[in-house]
């Protein structure tokens, strides 16, 4: 009986030291089979912080003796769910799920099998779970994408055990990362600075964690406190560098990184390309590159894809052809990245080319890969190609938001706006980039109006406009000189800081001043942006030419030249236009020959329109017939109504019919023409030649194309610039 009573108090001393071991959780394989038991035994002999050596003694003498029982084989025996939940069985009918270091090995083999609800189960389960089975329960949550658990697991943790782990630390740290959790972060960051003893992984754990919360000068103080950095300590500052815009200072670090003789991975490498993508810094990309081949590093699809977005923003498409076909294996993600820099760059015909490549049939495209597609059709205005790839997108499931848009912008550039409204119906949640392409597409079509009312419907579901949107927008109350409309979203500008840091937003806004008849606005919005493009330039030149102020065009455009921006096509088409509208034939004869003499450029359509323009109206019309009898292409209607006019003018009809009759003989179905005819002779009241055009047309069964005006709807109708105009 002695006996027996000592035996029984031995094992309830075996228990309650059991409940304070901690089952070997972070380490696949079967952790308790002889072979393992050593290492397992030593790794555990180093205490966490807060727990006494007398302590971290008997626990392993627990371990050593309950290591014996035969079930410690029988669960590291388990090879799937099914075989667990058998073992598991047995373990409670021979009652021993009352141990912590069986029921912590349950917790950690659910969640090996992937089953991480069971797992929680018994984890909820154990009485007094110590630190370890903490860990184990954080561990598999997080391994499954489960961060929310995580931070929710580490909070009760928190007020069950008072250890402290670094591993702890660096889940949760992760957990916030990924959740964008900064004010969950921070309490970590408190948590760790109260127990003292951080090691390297816990600071890079900070690190990421600011960085990707935003935080990148906190993110720099945490890296700054590393003081024995490895290349992942690098990585993650030079990574959180690229992520929140600061390239140059990714690149800097780079050099500091070598400078300590330590070598950069494929990560590392990957994010410094990127950071080159977005300085558009070719000589360094290029550098980076040499350098992956010098080191011998193998091309992964995240550095395949930095590399071909690399040459590709930098205008070098050839050489990203040579890396993609240099590739020993091409799998999705690169041969979508060699799709999406063709469409980028403007080469979407290759685009579409590489795609029907039978090569690559092998390939399922994913949602970036369709929204590329529909891209590069929208810029060929190549519908079928672009209805295919929706009826592909539909077959595979691709209902993700950017192939919506993407859709809605094709069908849009398509001139199908019933198609382009039936989908952006179709979306349930409908995000800003959708409103913008449908109501870029409304714009595009001619339909201005419409663009402001769906402006409106908008903003009365309280969806802030951005950049792009005001840029729409804008463009929108240009094409209808609705005031009150573009008054508003520059005052909403100014609120948000647009108008003078995005030089899309102030250009858009001098364009709609300046078209809306108001130079003077136009100019100090101008003068007022931080930066300026060609764009921005070519914007203000033709708003002084359209309202005669042919000196402030040439004036604003020497002082272009002096800052040494190379002007475009774009701003000459606005020179010449600011010429014509003042009747300076001399600097339009030198602007032109200047271009394509000192520039290089190959005159378009539009230039020769100008230049037509400004010598018919300056009464030259011998020059302008002869200049258009040398042109070396076929004139259009605008350039020789542009002709016509002049010869009304100063009723040079003679040169007119001359020219007309012309362009009868090479288009004899075009109504156009036979309407200038027309026009020429009413000008001079030759009413039976106007009749015999009239009569001429109707029986080739040609009809003029009908003219329409714009007028500012009352304010009590439905389109109310007042109620558009709203913008908060």
């Amino acid at each position: 009986m002695a006996g027996a009573r000592h035996g029984e108090t031995r094992a309830e001393g075996q228990k309650t030291q059991m409940r304070s071991i901690y089952a070997p959780l972070l380490q696949g394989g079967n952790l308790f089979s002889g072979r393992h038991r050593p290492r397992w035994i030593r790794r555990h002999s180093q205490r966490p912080l807060g727990r006494s050596q007398l302590e971290q003694s008997n626990i392993i003498s627990a371990v050593r003796s309950l290591s014996a029982n035969p079930c410690f084989s029988l669960l590291g025996s388990c090879h799937d769910i099914r075989s667990l939940k058998k073992a598991h069985a047995l373990l409670v009918v021979h009652g021993l799920t009352g141990h912590l270091l069986f029921d912590t090995r349950l917790v950690s083999l659910y969640g090996v099998f992937g089953n991480v609800g069971l797992a929680r189960l018994v984890f909820d389960r154990i009485p007094d779970p110590d630190l370890y089975s903490w860990k184990v329960m954080l561990r598999w949550y997080f391994l499954n994408d489960r961060h929310p658990e995580v931070v929710r697991v580490y909070g009760r943790m928190r007020s069950s055990v008072k250890e402290n782990d670094n591993v702890v630390f660096s889940i949760v740290l992760k957990a916030c990362s990924e959740l964008r959790d900064l004010d969950g972060g921070r309490k970590v960051h408190g948590h760790v600075f109260k127990a003292g003893s951080p090691d390297s992984f816990v600071f890079t754990g900070l690190v990421d964690m600011y960085a990707k919360c935003g935080d990148i000068k906190c993110s720099r103080q945490a890296f700054d406190e590393i003081l024995d950095r490895n290349v992942v300590s690098w990585t993650s500052m030079i990574v959180g560098y690229v992520q929140n815009g600061c390239a140059e200072e990714a690149l800097a670090l780079f050099n500091r990184m070598r400078d300590g003789l330590v070598g950069g991975n494929q990560f590392t490498l990957g994010s410094l390309v990127t950071a080159c993508s977005k300085l558009g810094a070719l000589h360094q990309g290029k550098w980076l590159h040499g350098y992956l081949i010098k080191n011998g590093v193998e091309l992964n699809s995240f550095l395949v894809t930095a590399l071909l977005d690399m040459y590709a923003k930098c205008g070098e498409i050839i050489d990203a052809k040579t890396v993609f076909d240099e590739l020993s294996s091409t799998d999705l993600v690169s041969w979508t990245a060699m799709i999406v820099g063709y469409t980028q760059s403007g080469h979407a015909y290759m685009a579409l080319k590489l795609f029907t490549n039978e090569k690559w049939a092998s390939l399922t495209p994913n949602s970036v890969t369709a929204a590329s597609l529909l891209s590069a059709c929208a810029q060929l205005g190549n519908l079928n190609m672009g209805m295919s790839v929706h009826c592909l997108g539909i077959k595979l499931g691709l209902e993700e938001s950017t192939v919506k848009n993407a859709l809605l912008d094709m069908y849009a550039k398509s001139q199908r706006m019933e198609d382009a409204c039936f989908i952006f119906n179709s979306v349930s949640e409908k995000d800003v980039i959708a409103w913008n392409s449908l109501m870029s597409g409304f714009v595009q079509n001619g339909s201005a109006d419409k663009a402001l009312e769906l402006f409106r419907q908008m903003r009365s579901e309280s969806l802030s406009p951005d950049a792009v949107t005001l840029v729409v927008v804008l463009s929108a109350s240009a094409f209808l000189a609705v005031l009150p409309v573009g008054s508003s979203l520059h005052a909403y500008s100014i609120q948000k800081g647009l108008s003078s840091s995005n030089i899309h937003v102030g250009t858009a806004l001098l364009n709609f001043y300046a078209k809306c008849g108001d130079v003077e606005s136009a100019r100090r919005v101008f003068d007022g942006m931080d930066s300026k493009n060609t764009v921005t330039w070519s914007a203000m030149i033709g708003g002084y030419g359209i309202h005669g102020d042919g000196s402030g065009s040439l004036t604003l455009f020497g002082d272009m030249l002096k800052e040494e921006i190379r002007p475009t096509e774009v701003i000459f088409t606005s020179i010449l236009s600011a010429c014509r509208h003042t009747g300076l034939v001399g600097e339009g004869w030198r602007y032109f020959n200047s271009m394509c003499r000192d520039y290089n450029f190959v005159p378009s359509m539009k230039h020769y329109a100008c230049m037509i323009d400004l010598l018919s109206r300056a009464g030259r019309l011998e020059e302008a017939l002869e200049f258009i009898e040398k042109m070396p292409m076929q004139p259009d209607i605008g350039l020789f109504g542009a002709f016509l006019h002049g010869c009304g003018l100063y009723s040079r009809y003679d040169l007119g019919e001359v020219a007309i009759k012309r362009m009868l003989d090479l288009h004899p179905e075009e109504a156009c023409y036979y309407v200038l005819m027309s026009n020429l002779s009413a000008s001079n009241g030759r009413w039976s030649q106007v009749n015999y055009f009239t009569e001429l047309m109707e029986e080739k069964g040609l009809k003029k194309s009908p003219g329409c005006s714009m007028v500012e709807m009352d304010a009590r109708d439905k389109f109310s610039a007042t109620r558009v105009a709203t913008v908060q």
